[in-house]
């Protein structure tokens, strides 16, 4: 997540967002910065619109923020149900990587 956030950080200061600055930026902020991650980064950021995606998801994260809260208040669900969501939402890296492209368009 902090390659993403490094990509908005890059993109909102009015710098290019390349693999070099990624991993400058991630070492300065004392996180051990991968080349491959970050070239992974930029090439799934090749095209999109990154002002137009970070727009979309501030309106959809609150959305996202109050489905939790929804089940929260929910009497009791069956284990066997909690056990597949959490199987669910385990995801590769390979997978996030991949999907990175998606979340900005």
């Amino acid at each position: 997540m902090e390659y993403v956030y490094t990509a908005m950080l890059l993109h909102s200061a009015g710098t290019e967002v390349n693999a070099k600055s990624v991993e400058k930026v991630l070492k300065a902020a004392g996180v051990k910065a991968e080349k491959s991650r970050a070239e992974a980064l930029v090439a799934s950021l090749e095209g999109v619109d990154i002002e137009e995606a970070m727009a979309t998801a501030a309106v959809a994260a609150p959305a996202a923020a109050a489905a939790p809260v929804a089940a929260a208040s929910s009497e009791e669900a069956p284990a066997e149900e909690e056990t597949k969501e959490e199987e669910e939402k385990e995801v590769s890296e390979e997978d996030a990587v991949s999907g990175l492209g998606a979340l900005f368009g």
